[in-house]
C-alpha cells in the first residue's frame, strides 16, 4: 500500500444508499475525506428506491427511538436548511386496533415510548375516527397517534443528501464492486474493486442486502439476510389521508400491512409477508395485489375505487432480532459496520450518519453510549423487536 499513485481516503462507505448517502454527508461535513463506493450506477439504486417513504421514532426500543427522532429532525427541516424539497410531509402514524391483543401490545408500548419523549398517545374509537374518519369504525376499539412522524421521498432524499455530500467535498464512484478489503496485521489499510484500489484506516460497511456478502471479505459472519416484501402505488387523488395507518393483526400471508397518502396525492402501500420471503429475487407476484386490496378495504373501505398504477418488490436486510447492526469489529479494526436496518433504512438513515460520524471522529456521546448495547455486533439476538 506504499504505492503512490494508490488514492487514499479518511474513510470508505461500501453502499450509496438511505445509510451510505447521509453517512458520507456527515463525515464530509465534518471534514474527513470521504469515498463512497457502489456497484449500481447511481445513487440509491439497490434497496432505497424500493422503501416507500414513511419516517416514524414510535418504536419499542431506545436505539431505533434515539435515531430516528434525530432523522425526524433532520428530514423536516432539510428544506429550510438546504433547500432541497425532498417532499416531506408531517402527516403522522397511527397503529390501528380491531383486538384486544393489538390494543394491549400497543398500550403496553406506550410507557416505554413516552420515557424515550415520543409525542404518542392512545386514542378511543371515536377519537381515532376525528384522526382517521374514513376507517372502518365496525370491530374498532381506538389505536395509537403519534403526530410528529411523517413521510418524505426516498429518491429525492437520497439524491439530496448524495448531492449536498458532493457539495463538501465527498467522492461516489459508481459501478465499482468491490472485491477486497485488504488487511494487514489485523487493520484495515484498503479496499480493491473491479476498477481501481484505494488506501483507507476505515471501511464502512453500509451495504444493506449485501452486507454479510462485505463481511465475508474480512473473514466475519454478519448475521443480515434479505427478505423480500412487495409494495404497490396508486393514481393520485385529492388528500384525504394524513397518517401512515399500520394494521398488525397477523392474517394469512401477511403478519402487517400499511399505507398512506403521500404529499403528491397518491396512496402507497405494503406488507409484511409471513412466512418471509428469504433471498435476493425482486420480482413482482399475483397473490400480493389480491391480499393486500382485501385487507386495505376491509380497514378503510373509500379505498376501493382507487386505481393502482404499479406494483414493486424490494429487499430488507433482516437480522435474527429485528435490530440493525452498528458498531466497530473486534477482530478487523477499522471495519465499521453500519447493516441490518430491516427495511428501516430510510428513517434511520441520517440518524445513523450522524452517529456513525461520531465513530469514526471518536466524539460518542453519553447518549450514543446507552443506546449501543441494542445494536451492538455482539449481542444477543435472541429477541424480538415488537414493531418490526
Amino acid at each position: 500500500m506504499s504505492n503512490l499513485q494508490i488514492q487514499h481516503f479518511d474513510v470508505v462507505i461500501i453502499g450509496a444508499g438511505s445509510i451510505g448517502a447521509p453517512t458520507a454527508f456527515f463525515l464530509a461535513k465534518s471534514g474527513l475525506k470521504t469515498l463512497v463506493l457502489d456497484k449500481f450506477p447511481s445513487v440509491g439504486q439497490g434497496s432505497s428506491k424500493r422503501a416507500i417513504g414513511g419516517i416514524r421514532a414510535t418504536h419499542s426500543d431506545p436505539a431505533k427511538i434515539r435515531l430516528c427522532l434525530r432523522s425526524l429532525e433532520i428530514f423536516s427541516t432539510w428544506k429550510d436548511v438546504y433547500g432541497d424539497d425532498i417532499e416531506w410531509f408531517k402527516g403522522g402514524y397511527t397503529f390501528v386496533a380491531f383486538r384486544d391483543q393489538e390494543e394491549k401490545t400497543l398500550k403496553d408500548l406506550l410507557r416505554t415510548q413516552k420515557e424515550f419523549g415520543l409525542n404518542i398517545n392512545w386514542f378511543n374509537k371515536e377519537e381515532f375516527r376525528e384522526i382517521v374518519p374514513d376507517i372502518n369504525p365496525n370491530g374498532l376499539l381506538g389505536g395509537t397517534y403519534s403526530p410528529d412522524d411523517g413521510s418524505a421521498s426516498p429518491l429525492l432524499a437520497t439524491h439530496a443528501f448524495y448531492r449536498q455530500a458532493i457539495r463538501l467535498g465527498a467522492e461516489f464512484h459508481f459501478n465499482e464492486d468491490v472485491q477486497e478489503i485488504i488487511v494487514k496485521n489485523g487493520k484495515i489499510v484498503g479496499v480493491k474493486t473491479n476498477l481501481s484500489t484505494y488506501g483507507t484506516d476505515i471501511v464502512i460497511n453500509a451495504a444493506g442486502p449485501w452486507a454479510k456478502e462485505i463481511s465475508k471479505l474480512v473473514n466475519e459472519e454478519t448475521p443480515v439476510e434479505p427478505d423480500s416484501h412487495e409494495a404497490a402505488i396508486t393514481e393520485s387523488v385529492s388528500h384525504f389521508l394524513n397518517p401512515m395507518v399500520v394494521d398488525i393483526r397477523p392474517q394469512p400471508g401477511s403478519s402487517n400491512f400499511y399505507f398512506y397518502q403521500h404529499l403528491t396525492g397518491q396512496i402507497i402501500f405494503c406488507i409484511t409477508p409471513k412466512p418471509n420471503i428469504w433471498g435476493f429475487n425482486v420480482e413482482e407476484t399475483s397473490e400480493f395485489l389480491p391480499m393486500v386490496a382485501k385487507r386495505m378495504i376491509e380497514v378503510m373501505p373509500r379505498l376501493k375505487n382507487i386505481r393502482v398504477r404499479r406494483t414493486w418488490r424490494g429487499l430488507y436486510p433482516m437480522t435474527p432480532d429485528g435490530f440493525p447492526i452498528i458498531g466497530w469489529s473486534e477482530k478487523n479494526k477499522g471495519f465499521l459496520l453500519a447493516a441490518g436496518s430491516c427495511g428501516q433504512g430510510f428513517m434511520l438513515g441520517p440518524g445513523m450518519g450522524e452517529l456513525l460520524q461520531r465513530f469514526v471522529t471518536n466524539n460518542l456521546t453519553e447518549q450514543d453510549q446507552e443506546i449501543l448495547p441494542f445494536v451492538s455486533p455482539y449481542r444477543d439476538f435472541s429477541g424480538q423487536e415488537l414493531l418490526k
